[in-house]
Order: C-alpha cells, then structure tokens, then sequence
C-alpha cells in the first residue's frame, strides 16, 4: 500500500515522466537541396537519386527542358540515430561528394524538453573534370570544396516545421579573383503537412558575399513530399542546377522569378541494413 502511494507521488511529481526525442520535422534527411534537421535511424541505408532537368524558359524545342538533365545520386548510412556518414556522385562538374552529419542535441518532449534541434553537417566536394579551369593546372587541392554548416530547426506542430542553416563553404581555388574563396549562407527550409502523405517544402539559400551580389541568383526551391511506404518522392521546381552544398551555393543560378527554373525530382529508398538496437 505505502509503495503504490510512492508511486502515486513520483508520477504526480514527474519523476518517472519520459523524455521522448521529437521525429518526423521533414520527411527526409533533405529538404530539397539542403539537409533536413531530420536523422536517419541507426542502421538505415538512404538511396537517394536526384533528378534535375534544364530550364523551363527555353520553351518548345526543349520540351521546357525535359531534352536536358543533371543528377546527382548518393548513399546514405546511419552509423547510430545521431550519426550519419554519406557519399554521392553529380554529372554537374562530375563532382564526388561526402559528409558527415551529427545530432548534436534533439527537439524533444517530456521531463526535460529541449525547444529546437542541433544539427551539425560537413562536407567535402571534388571537381572532376578534366581541365576545370581555363588559366591553371587543376592539381588535387585546387579541386577541393568544403562546408560546414549547422542547422537550428524546430517541429512546431505536426503540420509545420522550420529551420535554419549558417553555412560557410570554403572552395581551395576559384577562378574569378572577385569571388571570395570562403561564401557565408544562411539557409532557410520549411515544411508544411497537406495530408497524410503529402506536404509542402521549401529551402533557400541567402548568400552573404556572393559575387555579384544579386539576390535572384540565391538558390530557391519548392516542391511537393509524396511518401509512398518505404519511399519518399518529391517533385519541386528550383533555379539551381548544383546538387550539393558547394554547387548550389557557390555556382551561378537561375532568375527564379524570370522562368529561369528547372523541373526535377528527388527519389529517396531506405533500407534497413543492420539490425535495430
């Protein structure tokens, strides 16, 4: 009798109330372009293909460029369900890519909540190409590329959610003495659920020292997250051509709002690779 009354108390204390980690603030460890606040779990293999066709102002002949495409494809695997190691391969520039993306603290609900999430990514890129610059030798380091970012992101109800990104990118060589070698970005995403297996995303990129510092040339996209069981597929519209954090950032971009757009989509396939702990 005395220990059910203990009970009784912790429970109105709180003393056995859970902390459960908060998930589900985007459908995939992407937005769009950028990376999500959202972790794979320990285990999970992410095949992801990304598909962009050519702008959408070049009308008929093209096919609204449907004639053109650039993808990018790539693995992702979480080591633990804050850790995530992935690598990917894009024709634009034939460039490789890597990162490694942490959680350093959750969005969570319980005895101890914690308001937002932490996520901390970096990440390497190689160009590819033959000659990838017209006036110098492209030896091993000028081909480098490297980001950082962390992204500050919350789930503010189940049909919203919202983050931010402070970005630097640091490219070993760029060819216009103008062009600064470390690019500062703030990142901005969202996510807005419009049914059961359907939401609304976004993410842009405001970059800080771009050159020329025009504005229109700052990647936007939009699209639409359609989950269809083990999968997520996304069809969005965006003015970049790049698929990773140096390429969309860094390189020369559309006017989205001058129909200097491309159609494309994100296909996303997990597996799970290692047993659950």
């Amino acid at each position: 009798m005395l220990s059910a009354q203990e009970d009784d108390l912790l429970s109105l204390l709180g003393e056995d109330e859970q902390t459960d980690l908060v998930r589900d603030a985007f459908k995939s460890p992407r937005v769009i372009n950028g990376h999500s606040m959202e972790m794979l779990r320990a285990g999970v293999l992410d095949f992801r293909i990304l598909h962009r066709f050519g702008p959408v102002n070049q009308g008929f002949y093209d096919l609204f460029g449907l004639d053109q495409a650039s993808m990018r494809i790539g693995f992702d695997y979480a080591l633990t369900d804050g850790v995530t190691l992935g690598v990917g391969r894009s024709t634009a520039k034939k460039e490789l890519d890597a990162f490694a993306k942490f959680r350093i603290l959750g969005q969570s609900a319980g005895a101890k909540p914690f308001p937002v999430s932490l996520i901390w990514v970096s990440g390497i890129a190689n160009n590819g190409l033959k000659t990838p610059f017209s006036a110098v030798e492209a030896n091993a380091t000028r081909r480098l590329a490297y980001y950082h970012e962390l992204i500050i992101g919350r789930k503010f109800s189940e049909g919203f959610s919202l983050q931010i990104s402070p970005t630097v990118v640091h490219q070993n060589f760029v060819e216009n003495e103008l062009a600064p070698n470390d690019l500062f970005a703030l990142g901005i995403g969202g996510r807005i659920k419009l049914s059961k297996r359907m939401a609304f995303v976004w993410d842009y990129g405001l970059a800080l020292n771009r050159y020329p510092e025009d504005a229109s040339l700052n990647p936007l996209s939009v699209g639409l997250d359609i989950e269809t069981g083990g999968h997520v597929f996304q069809l969005h519209f965006s003015n970049s051509t790049g698929m990773n954090e140096r390429a969309f950032l860094a390189d020369p971009n559309g006017d989205f709002f001058d129909g200097d757009i491309r159609f494309g989509f994100n296909l996303s396939r997990v597996f799970q690779i290692a047993k659950k702990p």
